[in-house]
């Protein structure tokens, strides 16, 4: 689904959004370094895959944070958790490195993709920033309309403690 229709699919099923435009943001660095000051809470999305490649995920966790995988396997008693190749990342949700989001899960028509949620960032009332299947804009939503989003697209999602690496 490209940015058209992703917006035609929003307004179909009543979610609005604020639109923001920027450079384009490979990774949270790169806003950093921007000096990017966007309301709403900044993500970080990561796409993982079991050692085996048999499951995907979709893990939303605090752009600082560091993901032990490690831990983070042992926590969902899953092999090895690894990132996923680009290849993967185009066939499950149909995007490129540094577009991934939420949004993408409406390209994931079998919901196989795991959606794993961090509690730090899974709170009451949040606006959360979303790519729009490209990186050089974000999209403003509403907590409420994102689990609306998963639920048409049919996915199920886990908030879960986002184990991290000691600094």
């Amino acid at each position: 689904m490209k940015q058209n229709d992703l917006a035609e699919f929003l307004t179909l099923h009543q979610i609005k959004c604020q639109k923001l435009s920027h450079e384009p943001l490979a990774n949270c660095s790169r806003a950093d370094e921007l000096g990017l000051m966007r309301p709403g809470v900044r993500l970080k999305n990561l796409f993982l895959r079991d050692n085996y490649g048999r499951e995907h995920f979709l893990l939303i966790t605090q752009p600082t944070k560091l993901v032990d995988t490690k831990a983070l396997s042992r926590q969902l008693n899953k092999a090895r958790l690894g990132f996923a190749s680009d290849e993967r990342l185009a066939k499950y949700l149909a995007v490129k490195p540094g577009c991934v989001s939420l949004l993408a899960l409406v390209n994931d028509r079998t919901a196989h993709v795991q959606v794993l949620l961090d509690q730090d960032i899974w709170l009451p009332n949040q606006v959360l920033q979303c790519h729009p299947m490209r990186n050089d804009q974000t999209w403003l939503l509403a907590k409420e309309d994102l689990v609306h989003i998963m639920t048409i697209t049919g996915h199920q999602y886990q908030v879960i403690s986002v184990p991290a690496l000691a600094e």
